[in-house]
């Protein structure tokens, strides 16, 4: 269906929520009106929600191709688009790394035929960046930190030149003990566990920033989930430094106070205390933080099902962020609901290059319709993605994604 009415609804333009009804045609914004009556058009009611861009999430895996135990690239777009997201950007810790063309032609081939949004690949760093440059979106190393200054300082001289960002998983191995598996803190004590320091985010995002300052190339922290790293950001921003930043929805929301000896509390980088919780809030309210980012992370059951100490690192996240984000931040009135689409829909397109952002007459109709008065408990039996671990589960929440309409098509609707 490429031709319709949105009827009834509220829309977030130019950031503010006016109501508004859309008329979509052939996969654009046709119409913005306050009462559209075309007798010819199927009208879809979406009376008390909101119509906005629709969600880019600048930090997902995958997990395809290589290791399509985990997820796939239809059951992972299909739980971008339960989650509102219409572009998700994919990291390249797969098999084969996208390190050539011929080996992103596989990953590139694998979306073209099954994805139900649009999947934006990242290369891997210090690889034949001059042939991947014209289809990634991005260079990234994520899973791992690169431990070599002079191997970032030549990525970053290297990306610069293709008018492209790096996104940096920032982790220094020689700061971390073998086998961590919590934040070194109240968590690590009470059951006994090997703890990471802060200190091994924030010295290798201190280390990186330097080299910024060197090259000119613009920088994006992934998974800022440190006091430190957010005071560090702060500055070089203050400098006039090119960087940007992101932090994940379960570094909001919770701490290590709330965690539990389970894997599905298990990431990397960990919860870390409710000071450097506290920090991230205030960097997302100041703009410090730019966007957030899922770092969506599916493992099998089996992978995640060994507590705390022996699990691997990563949880899902893109069918819960709004939700949860929306009930724990923008209701109490920790941020403002404006903040918070700034925060997944405008500026994670400005930082990759993307256009729209904003719902303007002749734009694609890449959209996503919430509703904020819906209850419910977060039910991971009923995600689309395969991964199944989540620290959200139980959780009530207040909102939800009703419809994801990507390129003028349904690719979502939520059931009543």
């Amino acid at each position: 269906m490429k031709n319709y009415v949105l009827t009834g609804g509220m829309i977030y333009q130019n950031g503010q929520i006016t109501r508004a009804d859309m008329e979509i045609k052939n996969g654009r914004i046709e119409n913005i009106n306050n009462n559209i009556n075309n007798k010819n058009l199927k009208k879809l009611d979406v009376s008390g929600c909101i119509i906005t861009p629709g969600f880019v999430d600048l930090h997902v895996h995958l997990r395809s191709p290589g290791f399509e135990y985990k997820e796939n690239i239809k059951t992972g777009t299909q739980a971008a688009a339960a989650g509102g997201y219409v572009i998700v950007c994919a990291m390249p810790n797969l098999n084969p790394v996208p390190d050539s063309i011929e080996n992103l032609r596989v990953e590139l081939d694998l979306i073209e035929k099954d994805s139900r949004v649009k999947v934006l690949p990242y290369g891997a760093e210090l690889s034949d960046m001059d042939a991947l440059s014209p289809y990634v979106v991005g260079f990234s190393d994520d899973g791992r930190g690169v431990q070599d200054e002079n191997m970032m300082l030549k990525a970053m001289k290297r990306v610069k030149e293709f008018n492209k960002f790096i996104a940096a998983h920032c982790e220094d191995e020689s700061l971390l003990y073998k086998n961590w598996a919590v934040h070194d803190g109240i968590l690590a004590k009470k059951f006994d566990l090997i703890g990471n320091k802060s200190e091994s985010e924030w010295r290798q995002v201190e280390r990186d920033l330097k080299l910024v300052e060197k090259t000119g190339c613009p920088y994006h922290v992934c998974h800022v989930s440190t006091k430190e790293s957010v005071n560090l950001i702060r500055e070089a921003k203050n400098r006039g430094l090119p960087v940007t930043c992101e932090t994940g929805p379960h570094y909001l929301v919770l701490c290590d106070e709330d965690l539990q000896d389970d894997g599905r509390f298990k990431m990397n980088p960990p919860i870390r205390t409710k000071q450097d919780q506290e920090a991230l809030i205030a960097g997302l309210q100041d703009g410090v933080i730019d966007c957030i980012a899922t770092d969506h992370a599916p493992h099998s059951i089996q992978e995640k099902s060994r507590g705390l100490k022996s699990s691997l690192n990563g949880i899902i996240g893109m069918e819960t962020a709004f939700p949860v984000l929306y009930t724990r931040l923008v209701k109490p009135g920790v941020i403002s609901l404006e903040r918070l689409l700034n925060a997944m829909c405008v500026r994670p397109r400005e930082i990759a290059g993307l256009p729209g952002g904003n719902l303007n007459t002749g734009e694609r109709a890449d959209l996503t319709v919430l509703n904020l008065n819906l209850n419910y408990k977060i039910n991971p039996d009923k995600f689309y993605s395969m991964g199944r671990s989540t620290p959200f589960d139980g959780w009530n929440v207040d909102a939800a994604v009703m419809m994801t309409i990507y390129n003028g098509e349904i690719v979502y609707q939520r059931e009543k």
